[in-house]
């Protein structure tokens, strides 16, 4: 009995899935180094930044207790994109016994694009961290500003007053600033760094200053304080989809940072098509990326 139409595709789809899981799991996902993954049930995501309460006061003996209110300062949105691709195998091909070559090579590519994707779409956010307007966020200004405006003032600033490239001075300095973080009320926070993220031009400067044992750049004899105080506890990581150079960020430990919010899972499907005679394959996930606390990063475009 000759073989179907449709008992192939039955055939062809099992190997397609294989390679593609293969060719999409070979790549490094670096968007996990950066965001905390969330799952979605819903079109969109929000999330509130709520105000909190200011110092407590001091209660005279006899007197009422005072009353404070926590009020919404404002809403982060994650609107999920849907992103899919698809390739077709003619009529003729399958004819011609080309589909397995063909298919094997097309999943691979496929893969190879959904993956890219992904990656393109989670750097934007840091690619764009000085760029307000359109990539501004729920409390309308740039991801790494100077101006993040809190409930009592003053505003919050996750950036230096001036820019600097990645040197020893520079990577303290943020340090520090990220020490100095208040809430929305001006209360002080205890936020820490846990992580450097470079572009790959900057990656042999992020192993000298986290790595070495002695300062860098110095003839003096003295401690990589960075390293010997513990103060970046998971070191470094590369980034190889962000575009600006001179650009570095520390990840802190704020617990409503960088987030993507997973929607949809990589899904495939396989099916063949009555009027063409074709047979076609299609990816499809749907994620979004973005942030809800501008406190969960701090960042440099560098001086150049």
């Amino acid at each position: 009995m000759a073989i179907s139409r449709s008992q192939l595709v039955k055939e062809l789809e099992p190997g397609l899935n294989a390679l593609f899981g293969m060719e999409y799991d070979r790549y490094e996902n670096e968007h996990e180094e950066i965001f905390d993954i969330e799952s979605s049930d819903r079109a969109f995501e929000e999330e509130v930044m709520l105000t909190g309460f200011g110092s407590a006061p001091i209660k005279a003996e006899g007197a009422g207790v005072s009353y404070d209110t926590a009020n919404e300062s404002f809403t982060a949105r994650y609107t999920h994109e849907t992103i899919a691709m698809a390739f077709a195998l003619t009529e003729e091909a399958i004819e011609d016994n080309l589909y397995d070559r063909l298919s094997g090579r097309y999943t691979k590519a496929l893969a190879r694009s959904m993956s890219h994707t992904k990656q393109v779409k989670a750097a934007s956010v840091l690619n764009n961290a000085f760029t307000g307007g359109a990539y501004a966020g729920g409390d309308g200004v740039a991801l790494c500003s100077t101006s993040h405006p809190t409930a009592l003032g003053p505003n919050l600033s996750n950036t230096p007053t001036t820019q600097a490239d990645l040197n020893e001075t520079s990577l303290e300095q943020g340090i520090i600033d990220v020490a100095s973080f208040t809430d929305e009320r001006g209360l002080k926070i205890a936020i820490g760094v846990r992580k450097l993220v470079v572009p790959k031009e900057l990656q042999f400067t992020a192993e000298r200053l986290m790595k070495t044992t002695l300062r860098t750049s110095t003839a003096d004899n003295d401690v990589n304080a960075i390293k010997s105080m513990g103060l970046i506890p998971q070191g470094y990581t590369v980034n190889h989809f962000l575009t600006d150079t001179n650009a570095w960020f520390m990840l802190t430990d704020a617990p409503n940072g960088l987030k993507m919010f997973q929607r949809v899972g990589i899904k495939t499907a396989f099916e063949g098509d009555f009027d063409t005679g074709n047979v076609r394959y299609k990816a499809r996930e749907r994620y979004s990326f973005g942030w809800s606390d501008p406190r969960g990063i701090y960042g440099s475009s560098g001086s150049t």
